[in-house]
């Protein structure tokens, strides 16, 4: 119901209201099962979420046995899969400003986030404990940015250190830019096939983890 209203309608059209009518009951009904639109928008969210999150894990999986790199590439095309078959539902994710942040920890939607930002995580830091990449000398970065990464490193039990996960960060922007720019239709005005700029941005990655050869 929710997702016919979001990608024939828009993000603003998923109301409690709007919703509730889809449902054929009562706004007011809606309420016995949302508080309210935040409410609403954070489950929407979360399940969006963990849609993307299952199609990107069954990718993972599916090249259990393959190198390192086969399987962080077969995860990072299955997000580009679904965000380009669903743009409006990814989007709602990660541009709408109808989904403000929900910061509560025990939320689904920061559940469905955690699970998220988990995946490649993941496998960037099994490859760092595995086949440590190259890395920026710690000396050479900004002291602004060095303390941000040090306080990232610790939000993550220090499976990155400081410099390890300025690359990994590096890598995500790139991807995750690139996928919004897509999405987003940002530049069409010069690319009607974006799948070979992606391809090339997961050669950079590539190179970026150590994993070329």
């Amino acid at each position: 119901m929710t997702r016919r209203l979001l990608v024939t309608q828009g993000p603003a059209a998923v109301t409690v209201n709007a919703v509730a009518r889809e449902m054929g009951m009562s706004g007011p009904a809606l309420y016995h099962y949302y508080a309210g639109h935040e409410e609403l928008v954070g489950a929407v969210t979360a399940g969006f979420l963990r849609e993307l999150t299952e199609a990107m894990e069954q990718a993972r999986d599916a090249r259990a046995d393959a190198p390192p790199a086969d399987r962080l590439l077969a995860t990072c095309r299955a997000m580009r899969a679904w965000a380009v078959a669903h743009p409006a539902e990814f989007g709602w994710i990660f541009a709408s400003p109808v989904a403000p942040p929900d910061r509560h920890p025990d939320s689904p939607r920061q559940r469905a986030g955690q699970r998220f930002e988990q995946i490649l995580l993941d496998q960037v830091a099994e490859l760092w404990r595995t086949r440590p990449f190259p890395v920026p000398d710690p000396a050479d970065l900004d002291p602004s940015l060095l303390e941000q990464l040090r306080a990232y490193s610790e939000t993550i039990g220090g499976r990155l250190p400081p410099e390890a996960a300025h690359v990994f960060l590096s890598c995500w922007i790139r991807l995750y830019g690139l996928l919004c720019m897509e999405v987003l239709h940002q530049v069409d005005f010069a690319y009607s096939d974006m799948e070979p700029v992606f391809e090339e941005c997961l050669s950079e990655l590539r190179a970026r983890l150590g994993l070329e050869g």
